[in-house]
């Protein structure tokens, strides 16, 4: 019989062989990154270590003299601007229901901010979240990036809602931190200490790490996993939810978690523990359809309710600001010039990356029945995530070289519209003028603008699909499409 022997290594040897150098490399290493945290990394933008949160008595701003006069709801939004729009859209809804005024986001970095999977039960807590979107929006407002959602969605349609209030995020922060956020958009990568200490504390607060203070902060714990939000349903409130984790699920992933369904004004309303709080705050609002149920809010019509009713279907389509609805049409009437048909592909993102041929067929198929009709030359309008210099081979390629069949149009980021269109947007300023509070009072210097505002580009080219008489022809399952289709549904083009 064959035996094999080991050999154990001799430890100590081998510490005795060490070399000088590595050990000067690895302490060296660590300098380094120390002072790259200490001058490059604000300490606000540092993750909060749940260890390192002291259990501190009652916040400056829950004391009766610091207390902002009304109620305000903040919510953490997340993913994409489709994204985004949608949990804007119900965080109107719920202040409404609330009677609450909405703190309005900034539009955040494309996925910056992850919530998970609801169907998975795999989502982030909400103090998490909430943090999260509390860091990349100082982060936005750091980098003098910061945009306002309501820079870009029209709130105006709303404004006959009197029951319907808005303030802006940095005018809020700017009152309940007690900053001046005038300074902190600067090529200076180091936010002041003093600012630095009150915003991380201050965020900590607003996010729930240091719990719920009875008439100041009622931070919620519910999310996705647990709750499903309805409206005057009397007869489901405190039900359980239709979906549940399977039995499977909670034996491979120990879930635990059960799914009821809550009346939002009973749970959080007159009478409610969070009533009396000036600031009530969300987590995610994101819902979407799953297996005959809703993930997170289940409120689509309120019958008993002529007033949410109404906001119910106002809030359907909130229509991009006017300088940008502008830019689109003057894209298709000045330089397509023409009946034309739009192309929405998305081919690089997520789960859309592995499906070109299936995306490229609903292209190929509209522009047969196109050139059944006897059209000449097929004006397309391309809006893609795909780089120019990689359609060819593609099908894309293919139409850009049959010149006298196709003609394609493409918006860049460098094109003067864009450009132009993004100063229009910050000029006009429509976030800060949001609320009572005054640009002055709320610590921030208009002329503090973006020095880039690259992502206008996509919605300009979301108001030119809109504008295609041809036709549009979108992604199967990207939220991007569907918020073309709402669009042409409500026919921006025609005034």
């Amino acid at each position: 019989m064959e035996t094999e022997t080991f050999i154990r290594p001799n430890n100590k040897s081998k510490k005795k062989q060490r070399s000088p150098l590595l050990t000067f490399l690895f302490l060296f290493t660590l300098i380094l990154l120390f002072f790259y945290f200490k001058n490059f990394i604000s300490p606000s933008l540092l993750p909060l270590s749940k260890k390192s949160i002291p259990i501190i008595p009652r916040p400056q701003q829950c004391n009766p003299t610091n207390r902002l006069q009304g109620k305000f709801m903040w919510y953490a939004p997340h993913s994409g601007f489709s994204n985004q729009l949608a949990e804007f859209k119900n965080a109107i809804l719920m202040a409404e229901i609330l009677n609450r005024t909405l703190i309005v986001p900034p539009v955040l970095d494309h996925h910056a901010v992850a919530l998970g999977s609801c169907p998975k039960f795999r989502v982030l807590e909400p103090n998490d979240l909430r943090y999260l979107v509390w860091n990349h929006s100082i982060q936005l407002l750091r980098d003098c990036r910061y945009v306002s959602m309501a820079d870009i969605v029209d709130l105006s349609p709303l404004a006959s809602y009197s029951t319907v209030r808005f303030i802006d995020f940095r005018a809020f922060v700017s009152s309940w931190c007690g900053v001046n956020l005038d300074v902190i958009c600067s090529k200076d990568q180091n936010i002041p200490s003093p600012l630095s200490e009150s915003l991380r504390q201050c965020g900590s607060l607003l996010s729930g790490y240091y719990g719920s203070f009875s008439g100041c902060l009622y931070a919620l714990k519910e999310d996705c996993r647990t709750t499903v939000w309805t409206y005057k349903k009397d007869d489901e409130d405190g039900a359980l939810d239709s979906f549940q984790p399977d039995d499977q699920l909670r034996k491979k992933k120990k879930i635990s978690f059960i799914r009821r369904r809550k009346d939002v004004y009973k749970a959080l309303g007159p009478g409610s523990a969070a009533e009396s709080a000036t600031v009530l705050a969300f987590g995610s609002l994101f819902t979407a359809p799953y297996k005959g149920s809703e993930s997170h809010l289940d409120i689509h019509e309120a019958p008993n309710d002529p007033i949410v009713q109404t906001l119910i279907k106002k809030i359907e389509f909130l229509p991009f600001v006017p300088e940008i609805i502008n830019a689109g049409k003057k894209f298709a009437l000045q330089t397509i010039k023409g009946p034309f048909l739009c192309a929405q592909l998305r081919l690089l993102d997520g789960q859309f990356k592995n499906h070109h041929k299936a995306t490229f067929l609903g292209l190929k198929q509209k522009i047969e029945s196109l050139r059944q009709t006897g059209q000449k030359q097929i004006h397309v309008f391309v809006m893609t995530d795909l780089p120019m210099a990689n359609w060819t081979g593609s099908y894309l390629g293919n139409l850009a070289k049959d010149s006298d069949a196709f003609k394609l149009f493409v918006i860049r980021e460098e094109d003067d519209l864009v450009q132009e269109t993004a100063k229009e947007v910050m000029a006009a300023g429509h976030g800060i003028k949001l609320g009572s509070v005054s640009q002055s009072s709320a610590g921030i210097d208009k002329r503090h603008y973006p020095q880039s505002l690259t992502d206008v580009l996509l919605y300009i080219e979301e108001v030119v699909c809109s504008c295609a008489s041809l036709g549009f022809v979108g992604t199967a399952g990207s939220t991007i499409a569907e918020s073309i289709e709402l669009m042409r549904k409500h026919d921006i083009c025609s005034g």
